[in-house]
């Protein structure tokens, strides 16, 4: 709970880097994510140190007890409630089914963060330290911020502590991963910091790093990519020069959505593939195993290879057609 505490006060701190509403509302805010892998890892024990490490840091950012406790109850129940419904739909945290990834982005990011959005910004408006018309550009940026946390930081972590230095990969292979970590960060930045303003070409980028390395691959570049992004929202840069607070905040989160989705349901539904055909290679083992003990004498081929052309390369002749009609 201690390293909990911690690790939700440092993140938190990192996360008010880029604060875009009254210096406590920033469109990234790793602080869910860890919440969010605390209580799937260790249990609903975990919210109290969910609750504490919330604590500490809005009590420095006020605007006094009254709504910090509010704020508070928000932060925590919205992580809460996103790992009960994850845990309703049966999510798995080695993240290596589709359906995993699909309830990670829609119950545990976009649909549990509404909560703290809801109630933080709510709370900002009744207590007065935001007038009504800021709800909504508020709420946006609150919501965004939370939401990112998940998706970028949930799968980390998740992949993370499954992680093992890899031993006699090919030199080539390593090649392969710091080119796929440099061109998503160079292509991120030329799109978002420059006034080229197209943010999309990084996808091909996700698409290959799922292919390749699964999501140990994937969740690196989405936490690249994002990271420019949102430090590119909050400076104004690139494609969210020169407009409102809502309308960047929706740019960001489609931007951050389609990146985090595309990488997660890609590396997913490999990895599920190559799941299914290991399987498939462990049953036909056995069958052939089996084949053997029951006709020792025999040798036994299963064809993995693929099936026989259809129709045959050589027709048959008058005589054999005429002797098979009879």
């Amino acid at each position: 709970m201690a390293v909990v505490v911690a690790a939700y006060y440092v993140c938190a701190r990192i996360g008010l880097q880029q604060v875009l509403v009254r210096g406590q509302v920033t469109p990234f805010w790793p602080p869910t994510g860890i919440a969010l892998v605390a209580l799937l890892l260790w249990g609903l024990r975990m919210w109290p140190a969910v609750a504490l490490g919330a604590f500490l840091v809005n009590v420095a950012l006020g605007p006094w007890i009254v709504p910090v406790l509010f704020i508070v109850a928000g932060n925590t129940l919205a992580p809460v409630c996103a790992c009960l419904l994850l845990r309703r739909v049966g999510f798995r945290t080695e993240l290596d089914r589709l359906k995993d990834a699909l309830a990670l982005v829609f119950l545990g990011a976009l649909g549990g963060m509404v909560i703290s959005a809801t109630v933080g910004t709510g709370v900002l408006v009744a207590f007065g330290a935001l007038s009504s018309d800021a709800f909504w550009p508020t709420w946006s940026v609150w919501w965004t911020g939370d939401a990112m946390g998940v998706l970028v930081i949930a799968p980390l972590l998740l992949v993370a502590r499954h992680a093992r230095w890899p031993r006699g990969v090919p030199v080539l292979r390593w090649v392969e991963a710091v080119a796929l970590l440099g061109g998503t960060a160079a292509v991120t930045a030329v799109g978002a910091l420059t006034s080229i303003g197209i943010l999309f070409p990084v996808v091909p980028f996700l698409i290959w790093a799922a292919f390749r390395f699964q999501l140990a691959g994937a969740a690196p570049c989405v936490l690249i990519s994002s990271a420019i992004a949102i430090y590119a929202g909050s400076v104004g840069a690139g494609p969210f020069a020169g407009h409102d607070l809502l309308t960047k905040m929706v740019i960001l989160q489609a931007f951050n959505g389609t990146v985090a989705l595309t990488a997660l349901l890609l590396s997913a539904t490999v990895t599920e593939r190559n799941h299914t055909l290991r399987e498939i290679e462990q049953v036909c083992g056995r069958l052939t195993e089996a084949l053997s003990r029951l006709a020792p004498d025999e040798t036994f081929e299963l064809p993995y290879g693929p099936p026989e052309p259809w129709p045959p390369s050589r027709p048959e002749g008058r005589d054999q057609r005429r002797q098979r009609r009879r």
